[in-house]
């Protein structure tokens, strides 16, 4: 990674020297993104950057679920969004449910991204493990012309136009990228098209940015398969389809402006809008009733099914056998920020003070229905347009977000630095049920979150950092709409009443050292170590209720803890050879005992609860992570590279015990290569999964019922698992102006 001098502390960026950083920070330019020839944010962090891994719930490379010190942030409703997403100071967790897709903006727009440790109350909402904040690229950033073409395994091809330029004070750039593939499993093609553009002003005081963005999607991830499908066909799927589209747009003006040589204004002002439809094909829960079998009831259940227009559901062979769940969330967001940076001196010694605030509402519309349908041959769903009364949802919700922030960088002596933060957050939840009256509710919750800690150099060479923080998240609207053991709801697609649920309040601690060596071969040698403990006070969890359809409900569990060791090395030696190595051992636990709900684990009693102890490790997080990488010139046209991936085993989701055996660790080692005939023509190529590791990197538990008799594999195992893509290569070219 190169290094980077200066890191911003809020959002909308107030930029301090990255030795006063009282956490770890980790920076991506858009030069390494190109050099690891990286699909997405997500996929860069996943191959480099320290602390992080992800799972694989969805088998779709642009939506993974990412963990950064075993925090989530991720496409799918439902998971506890523990990571803010930043871009250009604006927020990009969605309003229903904080969720994050990784499809929305192009790669080739990215200009930087800063992954920043512990919790700043700075960045709001969700940062209980950390924020990503994102710059865009402009025409002052990046001026130049470029069209990139590259294709390879499962019909994959890219395409991507750029176009930046300016005259000094006028600037525009404009990136448009195609993404599609047919996937390697079956029945999963996807594609996406998206673009963002931008117009500046540049004057000698400040800067002004008009951005447009916007996306449409269409993402096939048919998710985990049974493990005894696994051992048949990698590459099945267990039931199709199960698609989400994205239809996003984005207006937003930004800027700064230096009111003297001490004090500068920045600010923002945006709309945001996403519709998101979800198409799954599921199993169904639904059978001829015992008592009346021309009729049909829900498993285990003597009740008939009601149709939407309250007609009784007789069971024929066009209703049994599939569900088709849909769900469309209409989200639209409005939100403006404002900032002042005070960089005078404070009786004689360097100071920064920055105070500000922020405003968001989010407004969304979510409707859901569950059509009764039957199973093809090779498991998808064919509809029979009756619609289960009591799996319709009709929901609009109302979020308003505010909060007042502030940092306060104070120069003790020219070693030692002493940082001070705190940020009080309002937010009031308005929930409306336009199909009855359950979901109707209104909830509020306030907050102040502080912050403290030091640096101190020892010298240039070695740099001490330490502090204490607080962050919160406060229930979502799908969370709040889905918290009652006693009626389970099934994800994304029904809800139902909501008693109350506690905001989560994370405490962190982190100290470590960072510094660099010099003058090694030529070269500079970063380094860092680091110790942190995140403690999270209510954490809200979603316990599996253990159907086919991934019913379940959200509760506050108590406390859980994140802690871990960091070690983080990047070298440049001759202007010409470049390496880095992660690691990471993170170790998440449950601190407060309790009873979970996973009737599909194996060793769940006859009530289906499993018993969770103090100690017992956090599902999905593997306990190391190791990851290197190393890229050299071998001549001046021509970089070859490789990076390897270890993750340790890791527990099934639904296993919160830690009573069954944990998947398996696994180590990857990818290629990159790149020939430059001169500055305008460049050739490059990739290689994953170079010696086609076989491995699985989530799990969890369902039930496959009949679902899988057709092939003759009897529903036995209720283990469910993300397996890994094989061996596959692309090419491409890159023309530049």
């Amino acid at each position: 990674m190169e290094t980077i001098n200066v890191v911003n502390t809020t959002p909308l960026g107030a930029g301090i020297a990255i030795d006063k950083v009282t956490t770890n920070v980790q920076v991506m330019t858009a030069e390494d993104m190109a050099r690891a020839q990286s699909i997405s944010i997500a996929d860069y962090m996943n191959q480099y950057m320290g602390s992080v891994s992800v799972n694989d719930a969805q088998n779709n490379p642009l939506q993974p679920d990412i963990q950064y010190r075993g925090f989530t942030v991720s496409p799918l409703m439902g998971l506890p969004q523990g990571l803010s997403v930043y871009t250009n100071g604006i927020r990009f967790n969605e309003p229903f449910g904080d969720s994050v897709h990784w499809d929305l903006i192009p790669k080739g727009a990215i200009d930087s991204m800063t992954l920043q440790g512990g919790n700043n109350p700075a960045y709001g909402l969700n940062s209980l493990g950390g924020a990503i904040s994102m710059q865009t690229k402009t025409g002052f950033t990046a001026p130049e012309h470029s069209l990139t073409l590259s294709g390879g395994s499962w019909s994959r091809h890219n395409e991507e136009l750029t176009s930046g330029w300016n005259n000094g004070e006028f600037a525009y750039f404009l990136d448009l990228q195609y993404f599609h593939e047919d996937g390697w499993r079956d029945f999963s093609e996807s594609g996406v098209f998206n673009g963002l553009g931008t117009l500046s002003w540049k004057g000698d005081d400040g800067q002004l940015n008009l951005t447009l963005a916007g996306a449409n999607s269409s993402l096939i991830g048919n998710g985990a398969i049974p493990v005894e499908l696994e051992a048949v066909n990698r590459v099945a799927v267990f039931t199709h389809p199960d698609k989400t589209s994205n239809h996003f747009f984005l207006s937003a003006l930004d800027g700064n402006l230096w009111v003297n040589e001490e004090t500068e204004l920045a600010g923002n002002i945006y709309y945001r809008s996403n519709r998101i439809d979800s198409l799954n094909g599921d199993g169904s829960e639904f059978e001829e009733c015992n008592d009346a079998p021309a009729f049909l009831c829900e498993e285990g259940s003597d009740e008939i099914v009601e149709d939407v227009n309250g007609n009784l559901v007789a069971a024929t062979d066009a209703v049994e056998g599939g569900t088709l769940n849909t769900s469309e969330t209409d989200q639209w967001s409005f939100g403006l920020a404002l900032q002042s940076a005070f960089n005078q001196s404070l009786w004689g010694y360097e100071n920064q003070f920055v105070i500000g605030s922020s405003y968001d509402l989010g407004r969304v519309a979510y409707s859901a229905d569950t059509e009764l349908g039957s199973l093809t041959d090779e498991r998808g769903v064919n509809g029979s347009g009756i619609l289960v009364n009591e799996s319709r949802v009709r929901l609009d919700t109302t979020t308003n977000s505010f909060g007042i922030f502030f940092t306060e960088v104070f120069n003790v002596t020219e070693q030692l630095a002493v940082n001070v933060a705190g940020r009080y957050n309002h937010v009031e939840i308005d929930m409306q049920d336009r199909y009855g009256a359950e979901l109707t509710g209104k909830h509020k919750f306030d907050r102040f979150n502080p912050a403290a800690g030091l640096t101190y150099a020892f010298m240039p060479e070695i740099n001490f950092y330490g502090g204490y923080s607080e962050s919160s998240r406060v229930p979502t609207p799908m969370e709040l709409s889905c918290a009652d053991p006693d009626d389970p709801c099934k994800l994304p697609n029904a809800f139902i009443a909501d008693p109350p649920l506690e905001q989560v309040v994370a405490k962190s601690w982190e100290v470590g050292f960072r510094g660099h060596f010099s003058n090694v071969l030529d070269g500079v040698i970063q380094w860092n170590l680091g110790y942190f403990n995140t403690v999270n006070h209510n954490d809200i969890i979603f316990q599996s209720a253990g159907t086919a359809n991934s019913a379940g409900f959200f509760d506050n569990v108590g406390k859980t803890q994140r802690q871990g060791v960091e070690l983080g090395l990047s070298s440049a030696f001759f202007d010409r050879w470049r390496m880095a190595l992660n690691y990471s051992y993170i170790d998440a636990v449950f601190l407060t005992p309790y009873t979970s709900h996973s009737p599909s684990n194996p060793y769940a009693d006859q009530n289906g609860e499993i018993q969770v102890q103090n100690g017992s490790h956090i599902p999905g997080i593997p306990a190391h992570i190791v990851k290197f990488s190393s890229d050299v010139d071998i001549i001046e046209s021509w970089t070859f590279g490789f990076n390897v991936l270890f993750n340790a085993e890791q527990f099934l989701r639904g296993d919160e015990a830690n009573l069954d055996t944990p998947l398996g660790s696994f180590a990857v080692v990818n290629l990159q290569t790149e020939y430059r005939f001169n500055e305008h023509f460049t050739i490059f190529g990739r290689l994953d999964n170079l010696f086609n590791e076989k491995y699985n990197n989530f799990g969890t538990y369902g039930e496959t019922g009949d679902v899988l008799e057709g092939i003759g594999i009897p529903d036995q195992d209720t283990r469910f698992v993300g397996v890994s893509s094989p061996r596959a290569g692309w090419v491409g070219i890159k023309l530049t102006l």
